[in-house]
């Protein structure tokens, strides 16, 4: 049979195979995943290597890991869904996405700066309406091409906060905070007749502990807007964990700097306090930004508005839990 005729017998189902064998690294679990056997997705996989000419999966010690041309094939691969998902959802028949069926795998880059909880309920909203489909989480990193993935289908959905977005995506924001300040509750400026008379030069001059860049050649939006107004702070501490943060500061004179709805989950279980900000910065406004690529399929509009809803509900102040 010559390459065109097999590449003519290729199904949905053989590239949902695919994406699942390079999530899983493991025959018996992506079995497991699609509902199948063992016996048959190896077989499958016997396919793909040889549609592909290269063995996608190979051993490395007890495991399996993916070969570099097997992760080069997921955006594709995710995309090539996501476009027959918009061709067999859009026509007449009035056909919607089904959460209760789907077996999508949803794949976002994501921040921890909006709040500790964002992500465990956005997780458990998704397994809770959608028990079946699937959550990869990728970090905001300097190292991370956020707009280059979500062009090339590696990534559905980017959620973080930016004083001015990438124009060429699609953007909806999700929440709007306050910038404030996390100390400890034994720093001098924790006192109420500090924080009164505590000046801007005096918080340029503090210790300041930072997270690390999330995407290449920022600076990080509090930065931004210092350096719009020619200001500089003492940043003597920087951190790629945000979440540690916090404990960093419990315990040292590091003072923080980032929305109140992240610093006040913490008041409650370390020794820190929230105090304002003596230099008056705009509000932080989170997004999650997405790709024409998958602006019109309806399981991303559905999981944009799951996100949307985990988002609102973080910021209602009813729903938020006492303890982080």
């Amino acid at each position: 049979m010559d390459r065109r005729a097999e590449f003519e017998r290729i199904d949905l189902h053989l590239i949902r195979v695919l994406l699942t064998l390079i999530s899983e690294r493991s025959v018996s679990r992506a079995a497991v995943q699609l509902q199948s056997t063992q016996p048959a997705v190896s077989a499958q996989l016997k396919r793909l290597r040889e549609l592909t000419g290269d063995p996608l999966l190979v051993r490395s010690g007890n495991g399996m890991v993916a070969t570099a041309a097997a992760l080069q094939l997921v955006g594709p691969a995710t995309t090539v869904l996501h476009q027959a998902e918009m061709v067999f959802n859009s026509g007449t028949r009035g056909k919607t996405f089904d959460p209760d069926t789907s077996e999508l795998m949803f794949r976002v880059a994501a921040s921890d700066y909006l709040d500790p909880h964002f992500l465990p309920r956005l997780v458990s909203r998704l397994k809770r309406v959608a028990p079946r489909a699937r959550l990869e989480l990728e970090p905001l990193t300097d190292h991370f091409d956020y707009r280059r993935s979500l062009a090339n289908g590696e990534v559905d959905l980017v959620i973080g906060n930016w004083l001015e977005p990438p124009a060429e995506l699609h953007l909806g924001p999700l929440l709007t905070d306050q910038v404030v300040c996390l100390v400890a509750k034994d720093h001098p400026i924790a006192d109420a007749k500090a924080q009164k008379d505590w000046t801007v030069d005096q918080y340029l001059a503090a210790e300041h502990v930072a997270p690390m860049p999330l995407h290449p050649g920022a600076i990080g939006v509090i930065d931004e807007h210092l350096s719009a107004k020619g200001l500089n702070r003492n940043i003597v501490v920087r951190s790629p964990h945000f979440g540690l943060i916090p404990m960093m500061v419990a315990d040292s004179r590091l003072l923080m700097t980032t929305g109140r709805l992240f610093c006040q989950r913490y008041e409650q279980t370390l020794a820190v306090k929230v105090v304002r900000c003596p230099i008056p910065f705009p509000p932080l406004i989170y997004y999650q930004l997405w790709h024409d690529l998958t602006h019109r399929s309806p399981s991303m509009k559905w999981f944009r508005e799951q996100v949307r809803t985990v988002a609102g509900e973080l910021s209602t102040p009813a729903a938020r839990p006492r303890n982080p």
